[in-house]
């Protein structure tokens, strides 16, 4: 029996994107570079290349590795939650776990990249308006099981509440990385659930 020929991957591909998302979610698409990558991925810039190829394509990868984190903690809130304020104020309070972690918070990863990286990279900007587009949906969707569940009226706007509610993680992550303090997007949170679902 043949043995492959090539020596093995010496990386763990989920590991290296979870290093290079860190660089480009504090420093941004532009302002990364390649150096900044070597040096996080624990990998030299030839084999960055052979394993993920341009900074825009590490990018892409790291943004979707992110992405799958975000609809994870959607499913985890509000899909298993019954209760539509109850899952909605579990959503938003995870998502701000996630902004404000570490010494100097960063907001959302999407937001706080991916809207300034998406100007002269149009791969970038599909990849953006794919997130919006799949969490006004997924949102609109669990309105309409509150809606069917009678915890909201029929003449409930599921699509247009959906729209507004990620409106909210918007500025969350905003304020977030701009430093609002806890307790002030805590209010905001709470503002935030009562302006969707009233």
């Amino acid at each position: 029996m043949k043995r492959a020929r090539g020596r093995p991957r010496q990386y763990d591909e989920g590991q290296a994107l979870a290093a290079a998302s860190q660089v480009f979610w504090s420093k941004g698409f532009r302002a990364t570079s390649l150096v900044d990558l070597s040096v996080a991925m624990g990998m030299n810039r030839p084999s960055i290349y052979n394993a993920f190829g341009s900074k825009e394509a590490i990018y892409r990868k790291a943004l979707q590795q992110f992405r799958e984190g975000m609809e994870a903690a959607f499913e985890q809130t509000m899909v298993a939650e019954d209760d539509i304020r109850t899952a909605l104020t579990s959503f938003y309070e995870a998502a701000l776990s996630t902004y404000t972690a570490g010494d100097l918070p960063r907001g959302c990863m999407v937001v706080s990249t991916a809207v300034t990286a998406a100007t002269g990279h149009p791969e970038i900007q599909a990849d953006l308006l794919a997130v919006l587009r799949d969490l006004d949906q997924r949102m609109a969707r669990r309105l309409r099981r509150a809606i069917h569940d009678d915890q909201l009226p029929e003449s409930f706007d599921a699509v247009g509440r959906a729209a507004i509610a990620q409106a909210v993680l918007h500025t969350l992550s905003i304020r977030a990385r701009a430093g609002e303090s806890e307790r002030r997007l805590r209010r905001i949170v709470k503002t935030g659930v009562e302006a969707v679902l009233s």
